[in-house]
């Protein structure tokens, strides 16, 4: 069982390791931290690399949110322009019509819960790829684990990860990406996502 955070439509570097690992084992008991993956993602938009930020409400007290805890904020029009952006940038991809009707519903259902919709963006992946990965949520903190991936979710100190390369929307203008969102190999790879998830390799710190 290997050991991860759920993260907004995690990078290829995450679910490299998943797609490698038998069971899922999500961390959910740990503190809240900024500048991770758990409300962003990054595309390959028009003008290069593109921020998603999903707004969350910030606890008002010293007491630090747990993962599974974090809230949503109320009446941001976050879903409009996330799915505008994806939209964008990749309708013309060769896969994007494909998957479009089952990532709308990600976009148009209510979330108040962060984890929610980053368990149902992992099944989302999870059931567009055919992974059959099993999944379950951790009821205490692990300080240590033998398979710990939860430093994939760090944008900042994040670990050295290198996938193949693979022909992005608009590699011509600003050449190749590593480790976007999931969703970039997906809209150009399709079912094909599989053979470069096979071939991620990750150096953990």
């Amino acid at each position: 069982m290997s050991l991860f955070l759920p993260t907004y439509f995690s990078p290829i570097s995450q679910y490299g390791m998943i797609f490698q690992s038998d069971e899922i084992l999500f961390e959910v008991e740990d503190n809240f931290q900024k500048q991770t993956y758990r409300n962003r993602c990054y595309i390959y938009g028009a003008n290069g690399k593109q921020l998603l930020n999903i707004p969350i409400t910030h606890a008002k007290s010293e007491v630090k949110q747990k993962t599974k805890d974090v809230l949503i904020e109320e009446g941001a029009q976050w879903q409009k322009q996330h799915y505008r952006s994806l939209k964008t940038a990749y309708n013309s991809s060769p896969f994007f019509e494909f998957y479009e009707d089952d990532l709308m519903k990600i976009f148009e259902k209510k979330y108040r819960f962060l984890l929610d919709l980053n368990i149902d963006s992992f099944l989302f992946v999870n059931d567009a790829l055919e992974l059959q990965k099993e999944h379950s949520l951790t009821t205490e903190y692990f300080d240590h684990h033998q398979k710990d991936y939860r430093n994939l979710a760090s944008v900042k100190r994040h670990p050295s990860c290198s996938h193949v390369p693979y022909i992005q929307m608009f590699d011509d203008k600003y050449g190749s990406i590593q480790n976007l969102s999931i969703l970039d190999l997906i809209f150009m790879e399709g079912p094909n996502t599989i053979s470069f998830l096979e071939k991620v390799a990750v150096t953990l710190e």
